[in-house]
């Protein structure tokens, strides 16, 4: 029998999920099929509670879903219990609807995978934004054991409200103060849009960063970043957004068709090519 998953939410036509479900589901010659299915806003409770009768397996779920289908879900995981938020759903042997988040375990997968080692090396972290990439990333950072996760945003107030979730590993702090932090950072991570194709740049002055420290920016479009750019020219180590993309995908993959996939150079080169950039 085909076994059926799915990206959810609104709109999904940018998505490309089925792109990369499809690349593992053809390599290990499964009998599945991931689509997208668009769910309006008014529809979503309503779509998730009823998730047994859709004919999916599971799903993943996109903006702006996220929250809702956390909320719907009879048991979560614990990275999606800490962020109120799910990206990955399936039905276990008893029909019960199952939550998880995979954004955190994405991110850490890709630096893993372009940075060996960088966790052994990272005792301080500098987070820029606040909004849902930033709560999975510094979810990520505090359960790898880094040991202080430090997160600046424009309107104070919402670093704050991040920073009380994960305390008392994660702390606010003022962007007016960045120069200074950036002196004793380890880890710089950008889960802003600035720098995304569209978008102003970041402005940021590397200068104060030590030049062993580790930059890395949740944009894949650009693959390289403004701030990517900045980074290497000054010859720190770099790692692109679009492995974060791909490793969170890994989970549901798994749990959805029974096998687990590997991010490897052609799936890379394929979603490259998609995004019409030379790998």
């Amino acid at each position: 029998m085909t076994r059926r998953a799915a990206i959810t939410g609104f709109p999904v036509a940018h998505s490309r999920s089925p792109l990369i479900h499809g690349y593992w589901l053809k390599h290990h010659g499964i009998d599945g099929t991931y689509d997208r299915v668009a769910v309006e806003p008014a529809t979503a409770e309503t779509f998730y509670r009823a998730f047994a009768k859709s004919g999916l397996v599971g799903c993943n779920v996109t903006v702006p879903h996220k929250e809702v289908a956390a909320a719907c879900c009879d048991e979560l995981d614990d990275a999606a219990r800490a962020m109120g938020a799910a990206n990955t759903l399936w039905l276990d042997d008893s029909g019960r609807l199952m939550g998880a988040n995979t954004d955190g375990l994405g991110f850490l997968g890709n630096l893993d995978q372009q940075a060996p080692g960088w966790d052994a090396r990272t005792k301080s972290a500098l987070v820029l934004g606040a909004g849902g990439a930033a709560r999975a990333i510094v979810w990520a950072l505090a359960s790898r054991g880094v040991e202080k996760v430090l997160i600046a945003n424009r309107t104070l107030s919402k670093a704050q409200d991040l920073a009380d979730r994960f305390a008392p590993v994660a702390k606010a702090v003022s962007w007016d103060y960045l120069a200074d932090i950036l002196g004793r950072t380890d880890l710089l991570v950008n889960t802003t849009s600035l720098g995304m194709e569209g978008q102003p740049p970041l402005d940021l002055d590397l200068s104060p960063l030590p030049v062993e420290a580790l930059v890395t920016d949740i944009v894949y479009a650009p693959l390289v970043t403004p701030l990517l750019q900045a980074a290497r020219d000054r010859g720190h180590p770099t790692v692109d957004g679009l492995g974060m993309l791909l490793h969170q995908a890994v989970p549901g993959f798994e749990r959805w068709f029974g096998v687990r996939p590997e991010v490897d150079d052609a799936l890379r080169s394929l979603v490259l090519a998609d995004l019409g950039v030379s790998p």
